[in-house]
């Protein structure tokens, strides 16, 4: 294979360069061509020579006024009839080739934007357009130009602590150059334009101090300027500079001191636990978070009680010392405090940098006690009582006691002012007794208050909680649990349990009971478990379901209080039909039982004595209307038309269409009055002619209709109304006085049928008058 290298007009400093650089590519190509000749076939078999005499070319960036030549294609078999062709990145549109093969850049390129274009290469017969050569790949490389310059981050920030050792990393600063990293233009040094007497920089950015003695309490904080320039060791070159904020942490290196010898402070004696006094202030240069004081109290003197127990002293979010009362202070007891507080840092940082402040870590702490008028006070805090349920009222429960803690000694009055607390108190003693019975089982602990009270004008008060037991008498009896739907089944045998029954007491005491039979019982049995349950058992067994009796237990139950009360229940057991398990029954009603309850007895008996009543009344009526019968028989001359009760809605109804009375005085039949047996059917037909007796009527049931006194029912009453216009004679002894009974004819009444026989017989003449 041939090889040349392709002269390009370059600048001198290039030409050494691209010189090494096309050899090094020609012993690349060399081998290459070697490599892939030889088929693995055959071995010994020959590549034809490489026709193509060019591999890479190169062009500046950032040339002005295009085109520019780059390079030019070479093959041995171009000719005439051969043209060039290029494909890939910019062919045609960045770079053109001649059919000769010289390669033009038509546009100005930045090497920061693309640094190398890759391309193939085409040898093509210009008349049937066929490769005549096969296609080579080759590159066009844009050398570099220091154009650009270092560029910085806007700001630069870093810590480090004070007292830090030299050489202690700070930060890395870094300045980028868009240019070839490769070459000198891209490579960039940095150096400091200040602060170089606390501080310094290497060549990678690295920003280090350069001493160990960094006291934030002097200098918090340090602004340095780093400058950057590319193409390193020369004079020319871009340059940028940035501003770095360095700040010096804080470290625990400076004492805590008092920031005043003495401090005095005024607290009332009634001041409760817990208190705050006040507040000892202290100076720390050190930051809030770094200080670490510690206070201790000691007394001035050797004779002074600790005062530990009666103060304490607490360092709060500023890390100044608060002190805080432990303890009440008692104004008669002692007016003053005296004691000296000291501080000390633990975690200091030595030597400290305030040495000469250590005659400051002791104050002396002056508390003067003020007096007040106090309430009384309980010689306890709570008071406890106990008593039994069953103690009789105003039994004495006990008392409770309270002072004036004052010097005056002033007299005490107790009250307790729940009205529902069944405790009252003697307001002089304050001795309790109890105010009503106690249970135990209602409420088994009273909790309220007793007032304490001084007899002064102020009337000062105070308040103590008094809790009183109820402890448990047995005075509930035992109840027995479970003892209902208890069966039996018709193939239980004997020693069958049948159910298990339980017991349970109200009183608080051993939950011990005894089950026992008030009456033996031949069918069933009951077994105590010597607790709290028994079981029923089956003695014999042998039921039948067609006997639908139920059985009946006695059981008393017995508890294990002091004095034992015990309780009788009666339980019934039915005989039923089971399934598997006894989980399945069922149970046919039973037949009545001969025994009879007291309030069923009683209600049985109420039950006759209302029907006897009513029965008695009944008698009574009959009697009375039987009486009243006779005597309008057998008195003829206090008759008096009477008209019956009806089946008909009447008395407000406004239903007179359907009758029509006036028959009573047209009715005549040849002279005579006849009245059919079905004389109420006939009245009921409608007539046109109404006579005096429907005016009557009409006028008396009107009457009765506007009576707010008259019967709710229906009914029709007695009214001594003769009527008008009859073809007989009047029968009242008023009209006939002027003629004798015998006088008289009424065998016509006999024919008036049988509702009128016993008026003819009344006036039928007597024959052993004549």
């Amino acid at each position: 294979m041939r090889r040349s290298v392709v002269k390009q007009v370059m600048g001198p400093a290039m030409w050494t360069g691209l010189w090494a650089f096309t050899l090094f590519i020609g012993t690349v190509t060399t081998e290459s061509t070697v490599n892939r000749g030889t088929p693995k076939h055959n071995p010994i078999q020959q590549r034809h020579k490489r026709d193509w005499l060019w591999k890479f070319l190169f062009l500046e960036e950032e040339k002005s006024n295009p085109p520019h030549y780059v390079g030019k294609l070479k093959s041995t078999m171009a000719s005439d009839q051969t043209k060039f062709v290029i494909k890939g990145d910019g062919a045609n549109s960045i770079f053109h080739v001649s059919r000769q093969g010289d390669i033009y850049a038509i546009k100005k390129l930045d090497r920061e934007v693309k640094s190398t274009y890759y391309l193939t290469a085409h040898l093509l017969d210009i008349a049937t357009n066929k490769s005549v050569e096969a296609a080579e790949p080759f590159n066009i490389k844009i050398i570099d130009l220091n154009d650009n310059n270092p560029v910085f981050p806007p700001s630069y920030n870093g810590s480090v602590l004070e007292r830090s050792a030299a050489g202690t990393h700070v930060l890395t600063v870094t300045a980028t150059d868009a240019d070839d990293p490769t070459t000198a233009n891209g490579q960039v040094e940095y150096k400091l334009l200040n602060g170089n007497d606390v501080f310094e920089i290497d060549e990678s950015g690295k920003i280090t101090t350069k001493i160990d003695f960094l006291d934030r309490e002097t200098e918090s904080a340090y602004i340095v300027v780093v400058h950057a320039k590319d193409m390193p060791g020369m004079k020319t070159g871009g340059s940028a500079t940035t501003t770095v904020t360095i700040t010096v942490g804080d470290i625990n290196d400076n004492m805590a001191t008092f920031k005043k010898k003495i401090y005095k402070f005024d607290v009332k004696e009634d001041e409760k636990e817990n208190f705050k006094i006040g507040t000892v202030e202290t100076e720390d240069k050190d930051e809030q978070q770094n200080k670490d004081p510690v206070f201790t109290i000691v007394a001035d003197s050797t004779t002074e009680p600790r005062f530990t127990n009666v103060f304490k002293i607490e360092r709060n979010p500023r890390k100044d010392g608060v002190l805080t009362l432990k303890q009440k202070l008692d104004f008669e007891s002692r007016k003053a405090y005296t004691f000296d507080v000291y501080v000390r840092e633990d975690n200091l940082q030595k030597p400290p940098d305030d040495q000469g402040a250590y005659a400051n870590t002791k104050a002396k702490v002056i508390i003067n006690v003020l007096d007040v008028d106090e309430p009384p006070v309980f010689s306890k805090d709570a008071y406890t009582f106990t008593l039994r349920e069953d103690a009789k009222v105003s039994t004495k429960i006990g008392g409770v006691l309270a002072r004036d803690p004052d010097a005056a000694q002033n007299n005490i009055r107790y009250s307790i002012d729940d009205p529902k607390c069944p405790v009252k108190i003697d307001p002089k003693t304050g001795t309790m007794y109890t105010d009503r019975k106690l249970d135990r089982e209602l409420i088994p602990l009273y909790i309220f208050y007793v007032t304490a009270e001084e007899a002064t004008p102020k009337a000062l008060k105070s308040y103590v909680n008094v809790s009183l037991v109820v402890l448990d008498f047995n005075d509930n009896a035992p109840e027995l649990t479970n003892f209902q739907d208890l069966f039996a089944c018709e193939n239980d045998g004997p020693g069958t349990v049948i159910g298990t029954i339980g017991a349970s007491d109200k009183d608080d005491h051993l939950q011990r009971f005894s089950f026992s039979l008030a009456k033996p019982s031949p069918n069933f049995s009951l077994i105590s478990d010597g607790s709290s349950t028994a079981n029923i058992t089956v003695t014999h067994g042998g039921f039948g379901l067609d006997d639908r009796r139920e059985y009946l237990m006695e059981i008393v139950l017995k508890d294990s209080g002091s004095p034992a009360l015990s309780s009788t229940t009666t339980t019934t057991i039915r005989v039923c039909s089971c399934g598997r398990d006894r989980k399945d029954y069922y149970c046919k009603p039973a037949y009545a039982q001969a025994g009879v309850s007291t309030s069923a007895l009683i209600a049985i008996l109420l039950c006759i004595l209302t029907i006897l009543v009513i029965m008695i009344l009944i008698v009574l009526r009959k009697w009375y209307q039987k009486d009243t019968l006779d005597t309008l028989g057998k008195s003829s001359r206090e008759i008096h038309e009477q008209l019956v009760a009806y089946d008909e809605e009447g008395g407000g109804e406004m239903d007179t269409n359907g009758y029509d009375v006036a028959i009573l005085t047209s009715a005549r039949n040849e002279g005579r009055l006849h009245l059919v047996p079905a004389l109420y059917a006939a009245v009921k037909r409608p007539l046109a002619d109404r006579g005096h007796v429907a005016a009557m009527i009409e006028a008396k049931k009107d009457a009765a209709d506007h009576d707010r006194d008259s019967s709710p029912y229906d009914t029709l009453h007695i009214y001594g109304y003769e009527g008008a216009g009859s073809f007989t004679s009047s029968l009242s002894s008023l009209e006939m006085s002027s003629f004798s009974d015998s006088s008289l004819d009424y065998d016509f009444l006999s024919d008036w049928g049988p509702c009128f026989q016993t008026l003819a017989e009344l006036y039928r003449p007597d024959i052993s008058e004549k």
